[in-house]
């Protein structure tokens, strides 16, 4: 099959072949027709971010397609079932294999550009804001980078779960997005300090959680805006991995607790039962409108390059999708 590679050399992107994938008991085969861009792939491609042990090494986190062959031990799904799915790798190529509890069906109004836009994304913020930041009614949610694929999706499951969110994004055009999707308070990061403007939108009690995808140079300022009891939740390191100072004492005296998470790393039985979890809450959501896929653009994967490009010059809001031929 063909896949897209990666020269070692270059670390230019380009059209392959690669291995065909074999399936087990309980696995599907699905012809890709779409995956997505994630910034795991800009790092994996540079060797800063290997796939976990057995995983394929093609880039790709996620994927919609079409099942092409269904293992023996395998019931519910049939050859010509429209699914899409979270994946440890392997997305950027023609066909994949994945394990059959982790299918998710595709809804009948979305494209398979669509749908390739909601596993990873959907997933990390479900992840984090329920399951690890324990979401609810009436909490207020600081999202950083609003405007990325994980931002976007936080901020419509924020809504749903009547809870408030706040976000910060670097222009006047992804603030207004972060809006139109349910966002009550937008800051622009090139303005200023973010942290006063969270303690106005509070009223001085601070977030709940605090989704936070650029470390050490938020530190301080993610601190002060977290109220008592608050989470701050740790998914990137964009601005930095190392801390200059931790004041154990002020932890302690707000109750604040720290999570670093990685939903790549995760065993397949904790992704199995977060797709269930999701699937619960999510799908009846996107069937009637009230959750949507953002997606940025749409390129034919032989314009691999161009879309890694976008992503790391931070001009996507929402989803670069790479259509499979």
């Amino acid at each position: 099959m063909k896949a897209i590679l990666v020269n070692e050399e270059t670390k230019q992107l380009y059209i392959g072949e690669a291995a065909e994938p074999s399936i087990a008991e309980n696995e599907l085969l699905v012809n890709v027709k779409a995956t997505a861009l994630n910034r795991a792939d800009l790092l994996q491609k540079r060797g800063l971010y290997p796939p976990p042990p057995g995983a394929s090494e093609i880039l790709g986190l996620e994927m919609a397609g079409v099942v092409e062959k269904v293992g023996t031990g395998v019931k519910g799904w049939q050859p010509g079932d429209r699914v899409f799915a979270l994946l440890p790798g392997g997305g950027y190529a023609q066909r994949v294999a994945i394990p059959a509890d982790m299918a998710m069906r595709i809804p009948d109004q979305f494209s398979f550009e669509q749908a390739a836009a909601i596993p990873e994304v959907f997933l990390t913020a479900y992840l984090n804001l329920f399951v690890l930041g324990g979401l609810q009614a009436g909490h207020t949610v600081l999202i950083h980078a609003g405007a990325s694929g994980v931002g976007t999706a936080a901020i419509q499951l924020v809504r749903e779960a009547g809870a408030t969110s706040i976000i910060t994004a670097g222009t006047k055009a992804k603030c207004d997005t972060c809006l139109e999707l349910g966002a009550s308070v937008a800051i622009d990061y090139n303005a200023g300090p973010f942290a006063p403007a969270v303690k106005d939108a509070t009223e001085g009690r601070g977030v709940n959680i605090i989704m936070d995808f650029i470390g050490a140079s938020y530190w301080q300022q993610n601190l002060q805006s977290l109220a008592i009891d608050g989470r701050l939740i740790i998914i990137g390191t964009m601005g930095g991995s190392k801390v200059s100072e931790l004041e154990l004492g002020y932890l302690l005296r707000k109750r604040l607790q720290v999570i670093g998470t990685a939903l790549r790393s995760q065993p397949l039985s904790v992704k199995t039962n977060l797709t269930e979890q999701f699937v619960q809450f999510a799908m009846p959501r996107f069937a009637d409108g009230r959750l949507i896929p953002v997606v940025d653009s749409v390129l034919d994967w032989d314009r691999a390059n161009e879309a890694h490009e976008i992503m790391e010059k931070n001009q996507n809001t929402g989803k670069i999708i790479l259509r499979i031929n």
